[in-house]
């Protein structure tokens, strides 16, 4: 079962994604940003989130496990406070189905922590790694190395703003000799408080020297889905 809290914050989907576009102004946080907002306060109780999974790989016996397209969905009610939701989880479907959830007075939007959490068990078990060790290096990228670029995105036919946040907190690891050639993966969250739950994707992908995709998972929110 996974944690209520975020544990990084402490410590092709089912429909097209919102076009994301460049822009400019000041750039708060990364990990404020993605982990310190309250961002279930812009829905409303008894709104149902549904979020588009993508996972594939090219790698050689298919150590990923076959390609996942599938949705992660948050039934949201009130929580105790006017910015907290209870929030129920379904994780993906049929055979797929991964326990997660119920999370209670939650501020922020849980898909994230789902999303970062899923990847770790992945990436710890493809690369015999420490869980640990990975979501360290991802905390710190995001905390100390992490770029933060104003943009805007289509939203329900809107061009509203967004912020678009990256990071690879592998390149000059200790251990990058041990990623099988993933030291280069590149984390890309983009966030906009238009959209319900604020998040509107996260990305994690890493190519080889050939252009080869060694790993592509995505999450997208899927407006009117619900």
């Amino acid at each position: 079962m996974l944690a209520a809290t975020s544990a990084l914050a402490q410590s092709t989907p089912p429909t097209e994604a919102p076009a994301v576009a460049k822009a400019s102004t000041g750039a708060p946080n990364a990990s404020d940003l993605l982990f310190e907002r309250p961002q279930m306060q812009n829905v409303p109780p008894g709104t149902k989130l549904t979020y588009g999974y993508i996972r594939r790989s090219g790698i050689s016996k298919g150590p990923f496990g076959p390609p996942l397209n599938d949705t992660i969905k948050l039934g949201v009610e009130a929580g105790q406070s006017a910015d907290s939701r209870d929030i129920r989880v379904e994780m993906f479907s049929g055979a797929n189905r991964f326990p997660a959830g119920p999370f209670e007075n939650m501020p922020g939007n849980p898909v994230m922590t789902l999303f970062l959490e899923h990847h770790l068990i992945d990436m710890a078990r493809v690369l015999s790694a420490n869980p640990r060790y990975i979501k360290n290096a991802i905390r710190k990228g995001l905390r100390d190395n992490a770029t933060v670029t104003p943009t805007t995105i289509d939203y329900k036919g809107r061009t509203v703003s967004a912020w678009r946040i990256e990071t690879q907190p592998f390149l000059d690891d200790r251990m990058k000799e041990r990623m099988r050639g993933m030291e280069n993966i590149r984390y890309t969250f983009v966030t906009s408080d238009s959209v319900p739950g604020e998040l509107v994707s996260i990305e994690a992908q890493s190519k080889n020297a050939e252009g080869g995709e060694l790993l592509e998972e995505n999450l997208t929110y899927v407006p009117n889905a619900g």
